[in-house]
């Protein structure tokens, strides 16, 4: 058995998790400690790294000690201490990644520096004994990626995007509506009682024979179409319009990888996941096409510890282990050859 703790700070949550886990058997969440800096930042519009690793700082000592009480362990009792080391922010991943080297090293336990784009894939598995071979969709703010995964560990990557992450074409959208941040669950929102074919926006690459993605054409779009309109455009249509478009593009992109992978699991991971229309319309996809589709559950599909905590669970159990004196990788690609 192992009791492990880890700690997200790559952007604006500073999170803590605990977990318990063997080999064979589903991982227990102890705890799982999020804070949000969301309303911290609204007011500029988007993420300030200065501000961001300031409230890491403040918050990070009191989020230990309530993930200690709420999995009623001790300190000594950890087995391994985690951090995501990359990407993200420099100066926030440096906040995380210190403080669990830091513990590490004073209860001369094991570090292990996690790839944070790694915990969003393997998060649909969180509550199941073990990572199945499947098609994976990873759809943030920062990223969009197609992935084959054969097991934890080993990876193939089969598409992702050439320009802004779906993510990032929501919130940009939701701005250019004069909607709060984070646009994207506002987009979402708002799309619900908007009519999704009243406008025709484009489906970039949507049908091209390669598995990339392209969202900056559709955000494009979008502005033009303001401008056109005038201030007379519908906001809950335009919304539905520009959600149904990138949903278009995400199932219909990753069905014909599933295919070109033949795996029989779809799995989707990241904060966009959280939007129930793309769910939705995955589901119906894979239900069409005989495959099993597996979400992360909707606490760990945003930034958060327990994903972390999760990916370094299954390597701290095949004996990995990372040197306290490793860098952070503010630009870190998940699929590199060594694991590919």
């Amino acid at each position: 058995m192992a009791l492990l703790m880890a700690i997200e700070s790559s952007c604006d949550e500073t999170a803590i998790a605990i977990l318990r886990g063997v080999p064979g058997s589903a991982a227990e969440v102890l705890a799982s400690e999020i804070s949000s800096q969301i309303d911290l930042h609204r007011e500029h519009g988007g993420v300030v790294p200065e501000l961001a690793s300031r409230n890491h700082s403040l918050r990070l000592r009191g989020l230990v000690e309530k993930a200690l009480f709420d999995a009623k362990v001790t300190m000594a009792d950890i087995d391994a201490f985690a951090a995501t080391t990359g990407p993200g922010l420099a100066s926030s991943l440096l906040i995380g990644s210190t403080a669990a080297k830091g513990m590490a090293c004073a209860l001369g336990k094991p570090f292990l520096g996690i790839n944070h784009l790694e915990g969003h894939l393997l998060s649909p598995f969180i509550d199941r004994t073990a990572v199945p071979p499947h098609l994976a969709l990873i759809v943030s703010g920062g990223h969009t990626l197609l992935l084959d995964v054969e097991a934890a560990g080993r990876y193939r990557k089969l598409g992702g995007t050439r320009d802004d992450a779906a993510g990032e074409a929501f919130d940009k959208v939701g701005k250019m509506l004069d909607l709060p941040y984070p646009g994207g669950p506002e987009i979402e929102k708002a799309a619900r009682s908007g009519n999704p074919r009243a406008f025709d926006f484009p489906r970039s690459m949507l049908h091209d024979p390669h598995l990339d993605f392209s969202f900056s054409g559709l955000k494009t779009a979008v502005l033009y179409t303001l401008q056109r309109e005038k201030g007379r455009v519908s906001v809950p249509d335009l919304a539905a319009s520009f959600q149904q478009a990138v949903l278009d593009i995400l199932v219909g992109k990753t069905l014909r990888a599933a295919e070109i992978s033949r795996h029989r699991i779809v799995a989707i991971s990241g904060g966009v996941s959280l939007n129930q229309a793309l769910r939705d319309a995955l589901q119906s996809a894979c239900d069409k096409a005989g495959l099993e589709f597996v979400t992360a559950p909707r606490d760990f599909c945003a930034d958060n510890a327990a994903m972390i905590a999760f990916a370094a669970l299954l390597r701290h159990l095949a004996g990995e282990s990372s040197p306290l004196d490793g860098d952070i990788h503010p630009n870190l690609p998940l699929v590199e050859p060594a694991i590919v």
